[in-house]
């Protein structure tokens, strides 16, 4: 595998004009299996505490005001 998808945000829109959004993460149990070296290992983790304490947030105020509506 040349690359992978380690995080994902979406905001999507179906096909009655609904709007959600969509938050995923590598799941961290997986770092190990997938990342032999130590260094790429702590690498990715840090990337992923980063993007959770970033994302989490603008992730729940968009939900929230998308269920305002």
């Amino acid at each position: 595998m040349k690359e992978g998808n380690l995080i994902s945000f979406k905001v999507l829109i179906d096909n009655r004009g609904r709007l959600s959004t969509e938050l995923s993460f590598f799941p961290d149990s997986e770092i190990t299996n997938v990342f032999t070296d130590v260094y790429t290992q702590n690498y990715i983790r840090n990337i992923l505490r980063e993007g959770h304490l970033k994302l989490d947030p603008l992730h729940a105020y968009l939900e929230k005001q998308l269920q305002a509506l």
